[in-house]
């Protein structure tokens, strides 16, 4: 399968596609706008569009051909199907997703490079990321909500390229997650994530164009997650 569609060109949310494949609630496409999920971000939404009728998609699924769109009728969509994503959940979903960053950020600098053991961004515009923090001071947690808000007011620029998989394991700081890592294109190439002057990371999820695009934010609340792990969790 070529690279997702949505990584190189997100500001497509509609997109007319051939239908390869059909299974009883599902169509197989080889390019979709849709993004599928992972790495703590929940799939886009949206609806599949084709001469008999409007299908709104419950579900996202990648193989190696390209990625089924669930739904929940009997229809059997063939030929041609427009797809279109809900711009507003996208919209928060981006918007979730670049301030984790920002807070990942925050704390990798801060706290000694700690890295991020688990991360949720969910639909109430709420988000929240795990650290391996070990005897961290909550209060001094709590506190990153001012550096947080004010990377929002500079307004910084978020850009994506590409980097060969070896290339990127070789730079320290490009990999933050403890247990997993972004996945390797069949082209051999992750993707980098950059919020200028700020932070530097592999990543497969959708991002603003630039901080100043999110709404303030504020840190509701820490948790102590067992010996080892902080959780923060932060709100729109």
């Amino acid at each position: 399968m070529s690279r997702a569609f949505y990584l190189d060109h997100p500001d497509i949310l509609q997109l007319e596609a051939e239908v390869l494949d059909v299974r009883p609630g599902a169509v197989l496409v080889a390019r979709s706008p849709f993004f599928p999920g992972g790495g703590g971000q929940l799939a886009d939404r949206g609806v599949l569009k084709w001469s008999g009728g409007v299908l709104p998609v419950t579900g996202l699924e990648r193989d190696e051909r390209g990625l089924w769109h669930m739904f929940a009728a009997d229809a059997v969509p063939s030929g041609t199907v427009v797809l279109d994503v809900e711009p507003s959940f996208r919209a928060l979903m981006c918007e979730l997703h670049t301030l984790a960053h920002v807070v990942n950020a925050l704390v990798y600098t801060r706290f000694g490079g700690a890295l991020l053991t688990g991360a949720q961004l969910n639909e109430d515009g709420t988000f929240r990321v795990d650290f391996d923090l070990p005897g961290a001071d909550n209060d001094a947690l709590r506190a990153l909500e001012g550096p947080l808000n004010d990377v929002i007011r500079q307004d910084l620029p978020v850009s994506a390229t590409f980097m060969p998989h070896d290339e990127a394991q070789a730079l320290p700081g490009l990999f933050r997650s403890k247990a997993v890592a972004p996945p390797v294109g069949q082209d051999g190439l992750v993707r980098i994530v950059e919020i200028r002057d700020l932070d530097r990371q592999a990543c497969g999820g959708t991002h603003l164009a630039s901080t100043g695009r999110s709404r303030p934010a504020r840190i509701v609340k820490i948790d102590n997650k067992g010996r080892q792990n902080r959780r923060i969790k932060v709100a729109v």
